[in-house]
């Protein structure tokens, strides 16, 4: 019971869209590809390399795939572009009929969007199981460099440039996060935390995820951080136990030596600590732009040219993840005990694909959490 009176208590604290946390909201520019604030009827581009996108409404919203056709995300992530369901942000424009379903859901924390459709049309290489997308990247750039982030979705008309968000995006499906608030428990960076790249987006984004022909705007309940374990220690303090990804790679050295490395739990988590549920929904028929647009040549089923280096080996632990992602069992970081798992959720892309670009970067921040452990935030 403690775990959804912590998450309750948590959200009663009010969001003033002129006072934020630290880290909620970003202080940078927008980028040279992107117009100085996001700007709705700006001149549809089908060829545009703006990565600006908004987040804003069921029918109001913005993805980040590839510039051109017949791409895979693991291998275009540093320059993907911005494509709207309207024509805003000198963005491109999402047809009329490739998005299937949308839920679009508001919560005190962060603005989250699911959904469902045919994502060859803005260019993912049909099969393509995916990838993770987030404002950090091995150098600090971004995936995609210089992608932003915006939403007016605390007080319905001011847009915010937020700081900490994620997405993962298939060549079916998606879902997107960005982080509109923290508390002394929950920090931004940690709400939407980025480095659970192939567990797809019903573990690191749980919600009611629902299939084509649904379009939906709801309230919903706060999830936990993605990989976060609620337990209670000894003395009764609400705990935290983490799960950080496993994989294994080479390292080569500035000295040309290599070096193996395994980090991250030997066991995957089957499921989250709890599924947020949506509440107050409205439903729409469906959403459109009615714009003609001229597409770019279709994908083809052609593969794409090999990588030409050699890359880290990520995935799940030695126990193979089957498609669903079901795993038995789960270790935990911070000796507290996680709830035991449940086979009711699985992820969205269990073999989402990792850039070779990121992995140095997170075997760096997996190792440091892997000592440090993560207990409430102060």
């Amino acid at each position: 019971m403690f775990p959804a009176l912590l998450l309750i208590a948590a959200s009663l604290a009010s969001v003033n869209a002129l006072d934020f946390p630290k880290g909620v909201i970003a202080t940078g520019t927008m980028g040279v590809t992107n117009p100085p604030k996001p700007t709705m009827g700006t001149p549809v581009n089908q060829q545009s390399m703006a990565r600006l996108i908004s987040l804003n409404a069921v029918d109001d919203f913005c993805l980040f795939a590839p510039p051109e056709p017949n791409s895979e995300i693991g291998e275009t992530e540093d320059r993907e572009v911005a494509w709207c369901t309207k024509p805003r942000n000198n963005a491109r424009l999402i047809p009329d009929g490739v998005i299937t379903g949308v839920s679009f859901l508001k919560t005190p924390f962060y603005v989250q969007v699911m959904g469902t459709g045919d994502f060859t049309k803005l260019n993912i290489r049909k099969g393509d199981a995916g990838g993770e997308l987030d404002p950090h990247g091995a150098t600090g750039a971004g995936n995609p460099a210089g992608g932003n982030v915006t939403t007016n979705i605390v007080d319905g008309k001011t847009d915010l440039n937020i700081e900490e968000w994620m997405m993962f995006i298939s060549d079916s499906q998606f879902c997107v996060r960005a982080c509109t608030n923290a508390n002394a428990t929950y920090d931004a960076a940690h709400m939407c935390w980025h480095q659970l790249d192939v567990m797809g987006c019903e573990f690191v984004m749980p919600g009611t995820y629902k299939g084509p022909g649904t379009f939906e705007t709801c309230d919903a309940d706060v999830a936990y951080p993605p990989g976060w374990y609620p337990g209670v220690d000894a003395s009764g303090k609400t705990t935290f136990s983490t799960f950080a990804q496993y994989f294994t790679g080479v390292y080569t050295g500035g000295d040309g030596k290599a070096t193996g490395y395994t980090v991250g739990d030997l066991v995957t988590p089957t499921t989250v600590a709890f599924i947020p549920k949506s509440s107050n929904c409205v439903t729409t028929a469906t959403i459109g732009n009615a714009v003609a647009v001229t597409q770019q040549p279709g994908a083809s089923s052609a593969p794409p040219p090999p990588n030409g280096s050699s890359k880290p080996v990520s995935g799940s632990a030695p126990a193979n993840p089957t498609k669903s992602g079901s795993v038995a069992g789960s270790q935990t970081n911070s000796g507290s005990r996680a709830p035991p798992a449940s086979s009711g959720s699985s992820a969205a892309f269990p073999m989402a694909r990792l850039g070779g670009s990121e992995f140095f970067a997170i075997v760096l921040v997996s190792l440091i959490a892997g000592i440090a452990g993560i207990g409430l935030l102060h």
